[in-house]
């Protein structure tokens, strides 16, 4: 059985799913209720070039920088802000090679949804109550090269070797990852 922190095996971008390995792993650290958190990932040689005594301090060397992202923390979102509409108003810089979010939502069995209220704030009472519902973590992470991956957690099962990663768990939020990276302005707006 291979662990989620050895990517050799993934048919994905092993610096991607490093870097969103790493951010999980970070953010595990601290527990669960936690804000949404947005990280921009830097190639980590161009890091080390333009930045060497940050790169220092963080212990980044000649080893360590070859096709490898690192990931930044953004500052913290507003909060109550909806994660998705913070990425549907902005792009990143060249300097940027990815980016990747923390979310935590409340899944709901496959049956639940026909029941689910349309009402939004009913929709969200909805799912707090639901006696089946999971809390997950999700990290989702995207390049400009077009290279996805994410690792979700569930409450229920917290420990590391439970951690879930794929190329495509949750495609909805992997779009508005992918699309704050066009370079052309006119796409974000």
């Amino acid at each position: 059985m291979t662990s989620l922190t050895d990517t050799s095996d993934f048919d994905v971008d092993p610096a991607l799913a490093a870097a969103v390995l790493e951010i999980e792993s970070h953010v595990a650290e601290g527990g669960w209720d936690q804000p949404n958190r947005l990280y921009a990932l830097v190639d980590t040689a161009q890091l080390v070039q333009r930045e060497p005594a940050l790169a220092s301090l963080m212990g980044l060397d000649a080893a360590s920088e070859q096709g490898s992202l690192t990931p930044i923390e953004q500052d913290q979102l507003t909060p109550g802000q909806l994660l998705e509409q913070v990425l549907e108003s902005i792009s990143w810089g060249p300097e940027v090679s990815g980016c990747a979010a923390v979310v935590e939502r409340l899944v709901l069995p496959p049956g639940a949804d026909e029941a689910i209220p349309d009402d939004p704030a009913a929709a969200e009472e909805f799912a707090r109550e639901h006696p089946d519902r999971q809390e997950v973590r999700i990290v989702a992470g995207a390049t400009r090269a077009g290279s996805t991956y994410c690792a979700l957690r569930l409450r229920a099962h917290d420990d590391a070797q439970s951690v879930v990663g794929g190329a495509d768990l949750v495609p909805g939020l992997l779009a508005l990852l992918v699309d704050t990276l066009h370079d052309d302005p006119e796409v974000n707006q």
